[in-house]
């Protein structure tokens, strides 16, 4: 039985990490990077190259030989750095370091942060439309936000990437503080509009006193520099009748964001330092893999990372596979059921295999590294039922083909279901309603679509049978998406029985891969929080988990204020 994550950190390097000042986070930073130096072919893997480039052979072979015969339920606890006494050591001191290095995510309470600062239950009215998830987040950060405005001096906030207006509406209605909803889809300001007068008309029957409730002011703009957030701000210093205010009576700013996709949480850094009349700044980021980075050749861009001196000057570069994977999230790891893992290894497997189909016989389209979307998990459990059952039943697979070439490779929303860079549930970004980062698609197929054929190869074993079905009908899909002509089964087959074998060691390896992941969000994380350390002392800023980080795993908040 693996030991808790808390002992396993105990019996790790013994380096108390902090963030309190800039040169304590520089080192911190430095010692992730030096670590993150060490592993950069893990870090690097991508899982349609699998089986093409043996990456397993890159992981130390003493490891892969370990974890390979290592309970599944072992295998996702390596995340959190739980370790085994009989595993190799330099295996566990990989982990434990890994862990030590990562910020601490578990939940504090707000009032640690601001004791004066009052969380307000959302009722039903303004819940609608929020799941548990949702509602969590609203609630605690509208509890920060309003804290943060009150003890500023601020008198109005800046909702950034709105969405539907959750955050902004329980600002408006449960706190009375006058907020500006900006959002890049016009539907979600229509849709924030419509709810806000509905729960206005509840508030208004709700009060005894006649009181003016405000919605938020909605803004629709695509906010694609910090220049251009930057003027979208000022326009919050209007009046009712479109003039500015006068000098005398300034409204000061609070931008709030929660779960505002890639660079639209950097700039929300830059605009609060830039602009005068931002007085204080909460922004809980997400979708690291959508951020734009520089390469250290054009240094007069604005990139979303890295945005600190120390870390240019480290010129440690991520690149998209890397930062994608910082959206992993221990927690999430944990939480995983035996099942859920196992059909998730699958997934990785089927797409390795699908790209050793490609380069063998279609070679040209391999080259063009085709994008062939994702395979929700929804349908992914379906599947594997169908089959399942089938194999109970008659002793044989069913080939999940479909009954015409235009339903062959279509969801029912039209994408093409494939299989995920990352396992769902182990990813945790924001899976707000404005932002597809880390999301998957649940769409599912209609079953009157799948229809029963033989497979054909019959000496294989009964597990391997459907494993194979399922593979075939995730190839069929991949190749009628990047428009190529159907593989015959047996040259199917032969290919899934060359790489078979190796399936054992995907489990291992994406897992070991994804205990990295919690290591290059925190330097990505301190890379912002260094950024306006280095702004000077009339800048405070801090670090926050915020949320539960099994339910909200992008649950860190980046705090800030200036002092006057």
């Amino acid at each position: 039985m693996a030991a808790s994550p808390a002992k396993n950190a105990a019996r790790g390097t013994g380096v108390a990490r902090s963030c309190e000042t800039a040169a304590q986070t520089r080192e911190w930073m430095e010692a992730i990077a030096s670590f993150l130096g060490g592993h950069r072919p893990l870090l690097e893997a991508h899982v349609v190259n699998f089986f093409k480039d043996r990456l397993w052979e890159t992981v130390d072979a003493e490891w892969m030989e370990c974890l390979r015969g290592e309970p599944v339920e072992s295998l996702f606890m390596l995340p959190s750095g739980c370790v085994q006494d009989h595993w190799p050591s330099s295996l566990q001191e990989f982990l434990l370091t890994a862990r030590s290095l990562v910020l601490p995510r578990e939940q504090k309470s707000p009032q640690s942060f601001l004791p004066n600062l009052r969380v307000a239950s959302i009722g039903t009215v303004l819940a609608q439309g929020m799941n548990t998830k949702k509602k969590h987040e609203i609630e605690t950060l509208s509890a920060m936000v309003d804290a943060i405005a009150r003890s500023s001096g601020a008198n109005t906030v800046i909702d950034v990437g709105s969405g539907q207006g959750y955050l902004a509406q329980a600002l408006s209605f449960e706190y009375q503080l006058p907020v500006v909803a900006i959002d890049a889809s016009s539907h979600h300001a229509s849709v924030t509009n419509t709810r806000a007068e509905r729960i206005k008309k509840h508030y208004a029957a709700k009060c005894v006193e006649k009181q003016q409730f405000k919605v938020p002011r909605t803004v629709t703009c695509h906010v694609l520099s910090s220049d251009t957030l930057a003027a979208v701000t000022l326009d919050a210093c209007q009046d009712d009748h479109g003039q500015h205010v006068t000098k005398t009576n300034v409204p000061q700013l609070v931008l709030a964001g929660l779960h505002a996709c890639g660079d639209l949480s950097v700039n929300m850094l830059r605009v609060f330092v830039s602009c005068e009349q931002v007085q204080a700044l909460v922004s809980v980021g997400c979708c690291y893999n959508l951020l734009s980075e520089d390469c250290y050749e054009d240094t007069d861009t604005c990139p979303g990372f890295p945005i600190s001196k120390a870390a240019k000057s480290s010129k440690l570069f991520l690149g998209k596979s890397i930062r994608d994977l910082a959206c992993q999230s221990a927690e999430r790891w944990r939480n995983l059921t035996k099942e859920m893992a196992l059909q998730n290894f699958d997934i990785h497997a089927f797409r390795a295999a699908f790209q050793m189909v490609l380069e063998k016989y279609f070679p040209e389209v391999s080259k063009l590294s085709p994008s062939i979307g994702r395979q929700g998990k929804a349908l992914r459990r379906q599947r594997l039922r169908k089959v399942m059952e089938s194999c109970s039943a008659m002793g044989k697979a069913e080939d999940l083909s479909y009954s015409n070439p235009k339903e062959q490779n279509m969801n029912a929303d039209g994408s093409l279901p494939t299989g995920p860079t990352n396992p769902k549930g182990a990813v945790g970004c924001c899976s707000s309603e404005r932002c597809t980062g880390d999301t998957y698609s649940t769409s599912g197929v209609d079953d009157s679509s799948i229809s029963e054929v033989n497979v054909g190869p019959s000496d294989i074993h009964h597990d391997a049978c459907y494993k194979f079905a399922l593979f075939k009908d995730f190839t069929v899909s991949g190749l009628g998406r990047v428009g190529c002509d159907l593989v015959e089964d047996v040259h199917l087959f032969e290919i899934w029985k060359d790489v078979q074998h190796f399936t054992e060691f995907i489990g291992p390896f994406w897992c070991l891969r994804a205990a990295l992941g919690p290591l290059v969000e925190t330097y990505i994380l301190l890379d912002r929080l260094l950024f306006l350390r280095e702004q000077g002392s009339a800048v405070q800023a801090s670090l926050f988990p915020l949320f539960d980080p099994a339910m909200s795993p992008r649950n860190m908040a980046v705090v800030a204020w200036k002092l006057t």
